[in-house]
């Protein structure tokens, strides 16, 4: 054992590895070897760098390019939703277009079927229907006529022929209508209603009859035309010629002397030539009361037929018979021409519309 441990004891002072020396002299006998792993170390890692560098690029390329694909289809997308938005507009404006025409065709249909509807009813309407509906129609007619013309005859003329019509198609329920068209005549005939259009036949009669009427002061062979001349008997004893001549000359007697009092100074003072135009304005105011009277103007009529009475009062001769005739027939018209609005049948019209509506 002691040999072994003398064997041994040499080689002792190499194990401890805290010498310095050993430790210097290995680290510059390796240092190459440390400088090759470690650039194989630094090349690895770059080479690795480099590949992902390159595995980077290749997916950044296919991104840009699906990006690109995508972009692209994203255009062909837009152009053709543009196009389809504009085939779109044209198929609304197609359809709005139709559905205008249709709506114009819609509206057609259902006026004609409306003017077939009125057709059928007034074709299928009943007999008695159709003689109220055209009595109805007559009256109305009648009775603008009648407010046209100021006189109540066409009015009563329809009503008349109304009831013959009724009368004669013997149906119980217009027995009302009827009624009413009794009730009505009677009204109206006890309606004091001026005879419009026998005035204007007056006023054109007293209009030719002023040229015959002698004036206040008229004297001479114009006096004569007032006084009545003594005609002798129509007899075949009469017809001698010395009773012709007592005539003719007992006439030219009383034409001489001539005695009469004349109340308006005015007329005493009226020249002879100025007779004619007091003839002529007396006309004129007939005139207007005529033509006021057409036009419905009743105050302006009686207004003129008031101041053509006065005047007929004022300058002509009042004891001569047509001048008293004249003036009867003005105050007469004066008379007549405050009442001149002919009654309404408004009774015998609502019970045709009654009897119209089946009720």
């Amino acid at each position: 054992m002691s040999a072994e441990t003398e064997r041994e004891s040499p080689a002792a002072p190499t194990v401890p590895a805290l010498d310095p020396l050993p430790a210097a002299a290995s680290a510059d006998g390796g240092s190459p070897r440390l400088r090759r792993l470690a650039f194989g170390v630094l090349l690895g890692v770059a080479v690795l760098a480099l590949g992902s560098s390159v595995l980077l690029w290749q997916k950044l390329s296919t991104i840009q390019e699906q990006l690109a694909r995508q972009s692209a289809d994203a255009g062909s997308n837009a152009v053709e939703a543009r196009a389809l938005a504009r085939q779109a507009q044209d198929l609304a404006r197609d359809i709005a277009a139709r559905q205008a025409v249709q709506d114009t065709r819609l509206n057609e249909v259902a006026l004609q079927r409306t003017q077939l509807e009125e057709l059928m009813q007034s074709l299928s309407r009943s007999r008695d229907e159709n003689l109220v509906v055209d009595i109805e129609s007559g009256l109305r007619l009648a009775q603008q006529q009648a407010q046209l013309t100021l006189s109540a005859e066409p009015l009563l003329a329809a009503l008349r022929t109304a009831d013959q019509r009724l009368a004669r198609a013997g149906e119980p329920r217009l027995a009302r209508i009827r009624t009413a068209i009794t009730r009505d005549i009677d009204r109206i005939k006890s309606a004091a209603v001026a005879d419009v259009p026998g005035i204007l036949l007056r006023l054109d009669e007293a209009a030719r009859q002023i040229d015959d009427l002698p004036l206040a002061n008229s004297v001479g062979p114009g006096a004569s035309r007032t006084a009545p001349k003594a005609e002798p008997p129509a007899s075949p004893t009469s017809a001698r010629w010395w009773q012709q001549l007592l005539v003719a000359v007992r006439e030219e007697a009383r034409s001489l002397v001539r005695v009469s009092r004349v109340e308006q100074p005015e007329a005493a003072l009226l020249a002879p030539e100025q007779g004619f135009f007091l003839r002529e304005n007396l006309k004129l105011k007939l005139m207007n009361a005529r033509l006021a009277l057409i036009s419905r103007q009743i105050e302006a009529a009686r207004a003129d037929v008031v101041a053509a009475q006065a005047a007929l009062n004022k300058y002509f001769d009042p004891s001569a018979r047509r001048s008293q005739a004249l003036a009867a027939s003005l105050q007469q018209m004066q008379a007549q021409l405050q009442v001149v609005d002919v009654p309404r049948i408004d009774e015998t019209l609502a019970t045709l519309a009654t009897a119209a509506a089946g009720r």
